[in-house]
């Protein structure tokens, strides 16, 4: 996949910083239980089949964190993924995994899913004169992110209200 530009990284910053403040606020109450020193290695799988999409800010989420874990990604944003497979692997500080990861996964679900979605639908006009664009009609506060899982699932962006249009 190409490289995030550098208005989208100011924005993933800053949407991933307003994603934990929401999430975890003043602080994760449940993961205060777990050992300070306790580490821990989490695999993450794809439930289904999908198109990979989210990692830059699956890395902003930990980056804010503190950096206290590593990431290995096995695959890149615009893979496919095949149902139970390992993608990610996160080890390190258990207590920031536990706090990071909601926030981790509901990026990744979400932008996976719209990128997966626009594959199915690109793949679907393939060899016609259709073209899938994308549309204003987003999630609040998430329009950068899912015009970027567009492009990863090769749909094109417009800025104005359309599904399709002949070329």
């Amino acid at each position: 996949m190409t490289l995030l530009s550098a208005p989208l990284t100011k924005h993933i910053q800053s949407q991933v910083a307003f994603a934990l403040e929401e999430d975890i606020d003043s602080g994760d109450i449940t993961a205060q239980l777990i050992p300070d020193e306790q580490t821990i290695k989490a695999t993450v799988i794809s439930r289904e089949p999908a198109i990979l999409c989210g990692q830059a800010w699956v890395n902003e989420v930990f980056a804010q964190l503190g950096n206290k874990v590593s990431l290995k990604w096995h695959n890149q944003d615009g893979d496919e993924l095949t149902i139970n497979q390992p993608f990610l692997t996160i080890e390190g500080h258990a207590r920031t995994i536990l706090t990071g990861e909601r926030t981790a996964l509901n990026f990744l679900q979400t932008l996976s899913y719209t990128a997966t979605v626009t594959k199915e639908y690109s793949d679907i006009v393939q060899n016609t004169q259709l073209t899938i664009l994308d549309t204003r009609k987003t999630l609040p506060g998430m329009r950068q992110a899912q015009k970027y899982a567009v492009t990863v699932g090769v749909g094109k962006i417009i800025e104005w209200v359309c599904l399709m249009r002949f070329l």
